[in-house]
């Protein structure tokens, strides 16, 4: 593997997929009894960041180049918003599923986290037109 790809398992994808899930799920859902403006700037978010900033060499097309730990930081701040969300919205049983989930996506993204701190120190290149 190439040290400008990505080493992103499927495992690790689809835990950090499932683990994004119930945070554009649940952190709305949290949300709404308190504030509907919160709960739709909350998916804006947790769904748009990412979609717009991403490591050049992650992904395969990057429309706002940014270092690497800015991915690392968005990760967990999917990974936040679902274990937080979930211990809100859902039964106990579920919020434990969602907990354990988030913690084996942490172990699965270490590869991946390794591969993007570097990153942080380089400049990522000017998008093109």
């Amino acid at each position: 593997m190439s040290s400008q790809t990505s080493p992103d398992s499927r495992a690790a994808a689809a835990l950090r997929f499932a683990t994004e899930l119930a945070a554009w799920i649940g952190a709305p859902w949290a949300l709404a009894p308190h504030s509907i403006p919160l709960a739709i700037g909350s998916v804006v978010v947790l769904i748009g960041l990412p979609t717009v900033l991403q490591t050049p060499g992650d992904k395969e097309r990057v429309v706002v180049p940014v270092p690497g730990v800015v991915t690392i930081l968005l990760v967990l701040l999917q990974l936040t918003a679902a274990v937080v969300a979930a211990w809100f919205a859902w039964p106990t049983a579920v919020a434990v599923v969602v907990s354990v989930l988030a913690a084996a996506c942490v172990v699965t993204e270490q590869p991946r986290w390794r591969w993007l701190l570097p990153r942080g120190r380089q400049t990522p290149p000017a998008p093109t037109s």
